[in-house]
């Protein structure tokens, strides 16, 4: 009888929720990320004196600790396993997003003295201080130390939520579940214009970022209730822990410990590290200089609620990003037509969507019609690197054990944080000596042809790094001896 009840039992599909969770986290991840962007512009640019330069250094140095993080923080997911590991990495970063907001009374008490103000009173003894250089440079160093905190616990969301999937989702569904919780990128930086613009308007911008802040203490509450491993899980019944464990490639044994020269020695680990190394930067740079784009070029700011058109170009390009919900499923669908195995389809996928970033090339020459021309083709580029994000993590899955997944997506995440660091410090450096010296190329000038080249670079990257995975990794291979 308890043979028959089991057969006759319909599947769960608490994977689903644990996909959920992860959607949030990455969301939440995101809007964190995104309140300096949408603040330093028309709230703390004009306070503590900013240049692009400035901000392009916190964001390049954001993505140096990000970078040197995610190499450490793999490792440490794999240690905690993936519930303890998620727990650390939400809780560090919720402290680093609000320790922003602290960063104006420091800079007061540093500046002139006077400690134990309020953010109001914090602003008045900035505006009093002659030494506007001082105060530029104190700022930035705090803002660098927030973001360094902010930088740590946010490596790890990544690593933990590949390796939760990987635990959750058999192969041929991994790259759409990645997709789904990826989605929460987006949605976090589609939202992220809506809300932070209006916390900054109405209660200043540090409590922009604490508000944001405390939500990563909210996930946190649920975690801990919601997630075990499905082999224990009360709420994954047998029929879903038999899909789970669906693979027909039974996964070798690995050892207890793999140090992280034994993972260079793989073409694979350079694979996954260069696609990233290559693209990664490009996304950020979207993420944290689109609303100074909007404002430098067209004059669209976020601090004016009499005039929206920033906030709605801002939601509109991050709707469009939403479109990558469907590109973790593109390989799902080449494996049913043509039987190929998970990585070649993954591989497939990633050409097709390499392609749509070089429509990044006509940003700044069609964008003397309309500002929505940029708007909607970096939004189609965005929704493309996120597709694209959703498969290279997804091939880590494919050829690495379980047990090693965290390991090679930090090693890979500190690749790309590399290459973000040279983007950013490089566009704000450009941007600065571009607007400075009136810089001509090629009919635009000034700060237009600082962002002609970035975009140029950006429309570009996705093919080199697809032609250098595939030159590294032609054919699937399961890694058996790690």
């Amino acid at each position: 009888m308890n043979t028959i009840k089991t057969q006759n039992e319909k599947m769960t599909n608490y994977r689903w929720v644990i996909c959920a969770m992860l959607f949030f986290a990455t969301l939440v991840n995101y809007l964190d990320r995104q309140v300096l962007s949408l603040t330093w512009e028309g709230f703390i640019k004009p306070e503590f004196h900013w240049t692009s330069t400035d901000y392009g250094l916190i964001t390049g140095l954001f993505s140096l600790f990000y970078a040197i993080s995610m190499l450490f923080a793999g490792r440490f997911v794999d240690w905690m396993d993936t519930k303890k590991g998620f727990l650390w990495a939400i809780g560090i970063w919720s402290v680093g997003a609000i320790l922003h907001a602290f960063c104006g009374i420091a800079t007061a008490g540093i500046s002139t003295g006077t400690w134990f103000v309020g953010f109001e009173g914090a602003k008045e003894a900035i505006s009093a201080v002659n030494n506007i250089g001082m105060v530029a440079t104190v700022s930035v160093t705090l803002f660098i130390f927030a973001r360094f905190v902010l930088a740590l616990g946010e490596a790890g969301n990544f690593p933990a939520a590949i390796k939760a999937t990987a635990e959750y989702f058999p192969k041929k569904d991994r790259a759409f579940s990645t997709s789904i919780f990826n989605a929460g990128a987006t949605i976090g930086a589609l939202l992220a214009p809506l809300c932070i613009p209006v916390l900054a308007q109405h209660w200043g911008w540090e409590m922009s970022f604490i508000v944001i802040g405390a939500l990563g203490f909210i996930w946190m509450g649920f975690w801990v209730f919601i997630y075990q491993k499905p082999e224990v899980h009360p709420k994954v019944n047998k029929k879903e822990l038999a899909y789970i464990l669906s693979d027909n490639e039974k996964e070798p044994e690995i050892k207890e410990k793999t140090s992280f020269i034994q993972c260079f020695k793989y073409p694979q680990t350079w694979s996954f590290a260069f696609g990233k190394f290559m693209t990664d930067g490009v996304w950020w740079f979207y993420l944290f200089w689109a609303p100074a784009y909007l404002s430098q070029v067209y004059g669209l700011g976020l601090t004016n609620p009499k005039d929206p058109r920033g906030m709605i170009a801002l939601a509109v390009l991050y709707a469009i990003v939403m479109l990558s919900l469907y590109g973790g499923k593109l390989p799902t669908i080449i494996i049913e037509k043509t039987g190929k195995n998970p990585y070649a389809a993954r591989m497939q996928a990633m050409l097709i969507f390499a392609f749509f970033p070089l429509l990044m090339l006509l940003a700044q020459p069609l964008g003397h019609i309309s500002y929505w021309v940029p708007v909607v083709l970096i939004g189609i580029a965005g929704a493309a690197h996120q597709s694209w994000s959703a498969n290279i993590f997804s091939t880590v899955g494919d050829m690495f054990p379980k047990k090693a997944v965290a390991t090679i997506t930090g090693i890979g995440g500190m690749a790309g944080g590399i290459g973000s660091l040279i983007i950013q410090s490089g566009a704000g450096k450009l941007f600065d000596y571009s607007e400075n010296t009136g810089m001509k190329l090629l009919g635009f000038e000034g700060v237009k042809a600082g962002y002609f080249i970035v975009f140029c670079v950006c429309a570009v990257a996705y093919l080199i790094g697809w032609i250098v995975m595939k030159t590294l990794v032609p054919k699937y291979k399961l890694i058996t001896d790690l």
